[in-house]
């Protein structure tokens, strides 16, 4: 048994250490920044779509001020097919408050005895210890009270802009966008990240779109750095707060 427990003990130093291996190598390095090459963004924008119409444009359209190309100067400069590139608008100022308070109380009380039948009691009383007595045989009191008060406060104000690239056209015309962005200032990295399903019709003149109007929008802003790793419990902490049932 106490091998057993040695040999549990043995691997979990060792999983701990091999896990803290990774993070040794960054100490007084700065965090590195993706590549952009590779990506899914990068891929979309590799892609050449095919024609709208299979005629062949003529010499003259070209030289036209006053075509209906995307590039003419009265186009549409909207987002709409794989490659194209559309303003996310992140703005979020959101509050809620929620408070509520229960409370309960209840009491009672049974009695029950036996002071006279057919003389039995009295003669059960003479064989009873001291002070035990038929005249009250049971005697029940209970009582029992709760109450539970409960609030949730909750602020957010969250607003920033990024880029996202058109990565595919579903079959129905909506278009799948992917955008990421990272800062790095001086050894902390932040991130974001953006995706989602957008309604051509949702994107406005200025090719931008809110990000209440992206279906199964997925939004992530964090970091990673040397503040980040400051503000992240230990490993040894981590790992007690899960198994500890207290």
């Amino acid at each position: 048994m106490n091998r057993l427990i040695d040999n549990k003990l043995r691997w979990a130093l060792i999983f701990v250490a091999l896990s803290a291996c990774g993070r040794l190598e960054n100490v007084g390095k700065a965090p590195e920044i993706s590549p952009i090459a590779n990506t899914n963004e990068h891929y979309a924008m590799m892609r050449v779509p095919l024609p709208k119409s299979s005629e062949p444009a003529l010499v003259s359209d070209s030289a036209s001020l006053w075509e209906s190309g995307r590039h003419s100067l009265l186009g549409n400069q909207r987002a709409e097919q794989v490659g194209d590139i559309v303003t996310v608008v992140v703005e979020i100022d959101e509050r809620a408050e929620i408070s509520n308070s229960t409370s309960r109380a209840r009491a009672g009380s049974e009695s029950m005895g036996i002071p006279s039948l057919f003389g039995i009691p009295q003669r059960i009383n003479e064989a009873l210890p001291e002070g035990a007595s038929l005249d009250t045989a049971v005697a029940t009191n209970s009582s029992s009270s709760s109450s539970g008060d409960g609030s949730v406060r909750r602020k957010e104000k969250f607003s920033i802009r990024v880029a996202a690239t058109v990565v595919d056209v579903l079959q129905n015309g909506v278009l799948s966008i992917q955008g990421t962005q990272e800062v790095r200032v001086n050894f902390e990295l932040r991130e974001l990240l953006v995706s989602g399903y957008v309604r051509p019709a949702d994107i406005n003149r200025k090719n931008e779109v809110s990000y209440d109007r992206i279906a199964a929008a997925r939004i992530s802003y964090g970091g990673r750095g040397q503040i980040t790793d400051v503000q992240q419990p230990r490993y040894g902490q981590q790992v007690a707060d899960i198994l500890l049932p207290f």
